[in-house]
């Protein structure tokens, strides 16, 4: 077999690594110390491949030139990578003896928007999206995890006398417009390869780096596309007596919704309608005929989701017939469900992360954002998705005691610190897949 020269560089910096029994408890300070330091030989090349991929993201399914360069790394580390899965996905595959199979995933994608970071790196990409010219940026933290992605699979290999099994390295399209997991099942993820034993992922946002956080159960909420039309009789401006307004009704709704999780939701379950995108007329004195809604849905919990719809529904109809216009067009798209942590997988990760991380190591409630990992959950894989941080603690500090916290995710301005979240990243990535080969070793 070949060797790349990084594959030999990794090899070397891990080859100090005390040799744990198979089935014994993991020496886990140990264990971290070497992955740091094998991380510090292999830091400069991990540098490099980040900033290349926050300088020139893709969109969706765009994803062509990032998934070769992770096809790339994959293969000098000597896995057998499959490409063009789900469209632009790829699967990386390492077989290392008899033991479960452990999928880790990322995602490939960008969003359509404009970094203003100032950064040396920083993208200034343009694309077509939905027929329309935009700046590229990984305002996602997508970039971040790439890199962890990568040097978390360097990392095993070269602890590859620790652990038996196989490594399922999958890196995911269009995770920004939630179908890219659901595009790699159809195109037979599953079937075409093995079915993974468990799951794992993470992602960066805007915390101090250093930490890390999880959830057991419920980790993000559920999903869903709203697109409204209200449709009604175009006029003069200065007569509106001989119209029918479709702005009226759009606003009536925009404001009426909100009465269906102030009043009719249960206060203490979670559900957000937020209504971010509003197209009607041309000029200031011609009333439309239509106006269009776009807005998102978000809930844990199929009773409460259920309740949502049928509300929006509900209202979206009355205020139309307010104005005695056409019943509205109404669609709700559904997107993915929840992330689900499970707990035995959890339980496992926990204990090894909380021995690497000790008070850095947080259960914190679940995200309101939205995630198709969920979608590797609901095909029957055990799976965990943790959190990083990106920030220096300090300067986190201070903004949040001056009241002018750091950007977050999808803001123009998040930038992440490097060096310290790709360690803390690939340092938990590591240890959580390894304490899977190590529990399953154990038979427990």
């Amino acid at each position: 077999m070949k060797h790349s020269v990084k594959s030999l560089l990794v090899s070397a910096a891990l080859c100090a690594l005390p040799l744990w029994p198979a089935h014994a408890e993991l020496d886990v300070p140990a264990l971290k110390a070497a992955i740091e330091k094998s991380f510090e030989a292999d830091y400069p090349k991990l540098d490099a491949l980040y900033k290349d991929l926050h300088a020139h993201p893709e969109l969706a399914f765009q994803e062509v030139k990032t998934a070769a360069k992770l096809a790339a790394e994959m293969r000098a580390l000597g896995f057998e990578v499959a490409e063009k899965v789900g469209r632009t996905g790829l699967v990386a595959i390492y077989k290392n003896g008899d033991g479960p199979t452990i999928l880790v995933r990322t995602e490939l994608d960008a969003l359509p928007m404009e970094e203003k970071t100032g950064l040396d790196y920083a993208s200034r990409e343009k694309t077509t999206w939905n027929g329309r010219e935009t700046f590229v940026a990984h305002s996602c933290g997508h970039d971040i995890h790439m890199a962890n992605w990568v040097g978390t699979a360097k990392t095993l290999v070269g602890l590859k006398d620790q652990w038996k099994g196989t490594l399922m390295f999958i890196a995911q399209p269009a995770e920004e417009i939630v179908q890219g997991a659901k595009a790699m099942l159809d195109d037979g993820l599953f079937t075409r390869f093995q079915k993974p034993d468990f799951a794992f992922a993470l992602h960066a946002g805007g915390v101090p780096y250093g930490n890390v956080n999880y959830r057991v159960g419920v980790g993000s909420s559920t999903v869903d596309g709203l697109y409204i039309k209200f449709r009604g009789r175009g006029g003069h401006g200065a007569m509106p007596q001989l119209t029918i307004d479709p702005v009226m009704m759009a606003a009536r709704f925009i404001v009426d919704v909100q009465s269906v999780i102030s009043r009719e939701k249960d206060p203490t379950e979670f559900a957000i309608v937020t209504i971010g995108s509003i197209h009607s007329g041309t000029v200031g004195n011609i009333i439309p005929d239509e106006a269009t809604l776009l807005g998102t849905i978000r809930t844990f919990k199929p009773a409460v989701r259920n309740k949502l719809v049928a509300g929006i529904e509900r209202v979206a109809k009355a205020a139309a017939a307010m104005s005695d216009a056409p019943p509205p067009e109404i669609n709700i798209a559904e997107g993915t469900k929840a992330v689900i942590n499970d707990p035995g997988v959890v339980a496992t990760a926990e204990k090894v992360l909380k021995a690497a991380f000790g008070e850095k190591l947080r259960q914190t409630p679940a995200n309101t954002t939205s995630e198709d990992f969920s979608e590797f959950a609901g095909a029957g894989v055990p799976s965990m998705m943790f959190n990083i941080g990106v920030y220096e603690p300090e300067r986190w500090m201070a903004a949040n005691k001056a009241g002018t916290p750091l950007a977050g995710n999808h803001s123009p301005l998040f930038a992440p610190v490097p060096k310290p979240t790709i360690q803390t990243g690939i340092t938990a990535l590591t240890l959580a897949v390894l304490s899977a080969f190590d529990q399953h070793a154990r038979g427990k």
